[in-house]
């Protein structure tokens, strides 16, 4: 019998995870020791303040290249431009100033690519979220069931590497889009045909069967993640990088709607961050239809005002 309770003691600790005391640290240390224990805790600790970063540093630099023409730049104005490290202003300066301090392409790129990973992190994470906790769901089941498994912020990990790429790319064509622009600011939105081009291919790619097969597979990530479970951390992070391709299937032709309203953009970066949480959230096509209607109705606008 007291075999049989000890047994059942031992199962049940290993469910609940009590079977560590930290009652020998401080505040601090048992906060830190309950997230670190808690994989599904760690990742949206960890996930939530990458966020939150992201923003801030995005709205430090939208203050610092605040342009007179681009909405809401009046009031970021006269908003205090706070001391940053040598490496951020650096950073900062290579993104925003006209002619980046004499650096070489490579330099300008790598800035680049930063600023726009910051706004994948800002506004495609938040909308990963539904696949982070299916994953830390089917991770509990597999725990109590004594399997091993891998730690979900390898997930998370292989996610933002597909967007670290595409950031790259965007890097590349904000560079290309510069070095034939007449505007002098690096960021500036475009105008005339460049701009509606770009609203008429992310309005197009609304409609298009292939926005409509990776936001499918966006909905519903319980499937994919289930079908190819594993307990080596290679495949998970792989797991997540296919999950980032569905996701950036989804949303690479809303990110062009940055270059129209200018990159640095902080109201846009947050309603298409919004727009594409809410587009993932919602059965049926509504949300793109009416999406995609918008952004072509705005390119014709701008064509008009332009000719």
């Amino acid at each position: 019998m007291r075999l049989d309770q000890r047994g059942d003691s031992a199962h049940s600790v290993a469910m609940t995870g009590q079977q560590d005391d930290f009652s020998h640290l401080d505040g601090t240390g048992r906060a830190m020791a309950s997230v670190a224990r808690n994989p599904r805790l760690a990742v949206s600790v960890v996930a939530g303040m990458g966020i939150a970063l992201a923003w801030l540093l995005l709205g430090v630099m939208a203050v610092r290249g605040a342009v007179s023409r681009l909405p809401g730049a009046a009031v970021l104005e006269y908003l205090p431009q706070l001391p940053l490290p040598d490496f951020l202003a650096r950073l900062f300066a290579l993104c925003l100033a006209p002619a980046p301090l004499r650096a070489s392409l490579g330099a300008q790129g790598e800035a680049l690519t930063a600023m726009w990973l910051l706004m994948a992190i800002a506004t495609m994470l938040p909308s990963a979220a539904p696949m982070i906790r299916t994953y830390c769901e089917i991770a509990d089941t597999a725990r109590i069931k004594r399997e091993p498994v891998v730690h979900p912020l390898i997930l998370v990990a292989g996610y933002l590497s597909v967007w670290l790429v595409a950031s790259a790319m965007f890097a590349a064509l904000t560079l290309a889009i510069h070095a034939f622009a007449s505007s002098g600011q690096m960021l500036d939105p475009l105008v005339g045909i460049a701009g509606a081009a770009a609203l008429s291919i992310a309005g197009l790619y609304q409609f298009s069967w292939l926005k409509e097969a990776c936001l499918e597979k966006c909905r519903n990530p319980f499937s994919v993640l289930f079908a190819n479970w594993s307990a080596r951390p290679i495949r998970i992070f792989r797991l997540g990088m296919e999950q980032g391709l569905w996701c950036l299937g989804c949303c690479w032709a809303l990110m062009l709607v940055m270059f129209a309203v200018g990159v640095m953009n902080v109201f846009w970066m947050a309603l298409i961050g919004l727009f594409s949480l809410v587009e993932k959230q919602t059965a049926g096509n509504l949300p793109t239809r009416l999406g995609g209607a918008i952004l072509l109705v705005w390119a014709a606008a701008l064509l008009v005002v332009s000719a």
